[in-house]
């Protein structure tokens, strides 16, 4: 599995076609400065939201995402942190959303949902 998520990472950064959410820097630092059997330092923090995050962070905190992430909670009764995933996916403009976590196939707008896992 890490292999795979290796992968996608590596090539959304080299196409420059990629993207990642705000919400999603946000729960890869929690877990990898507190979680990780290895706990990452500050500095390597740093270097991998500058390497990997800053080329795939196009979608920020707005009062536009929060809407829209509201009407995604709403409609599609998603949590409210898969939905803040969701709405950055379609603001993005997003075809593809890689996700384990939601529904394989799901649509939300021009957004499909793919498990790289499945």
């Amino acid at each position: 599995m890490q292999e795979k998520q290796r992968e996608l990472i590596a090539e959304a950064v080299k196409s420059r076609q990629g993207a990642v959410s705000y919400q999603i820097v946000q729960e890869f630092l929690h877990l990898a400065l507190r979680r990780f059997a290895s706990p990452l330092t500050i500095v390597e923090a740093e270097q991998y939201l500058g390497t990997i995050f800053r080329p795939l962070l196009i979608v920020h905190s707005s009062l536009a995402l929060y809407a829209q992430a509201l009407h995604v909670h709403g409609r599609y009764r998603l949590s409210w942190y898969d939905s803040l995933i969701v709405a950055a996916a379609m603001e993005g403009g997003c075809d593809i959303l890689y996700s384990e976590d939601l529904q394989d196939g799901q649509k939300f707008g021009a957004t499909r949902v793919r498990n790289p896992f499945v």
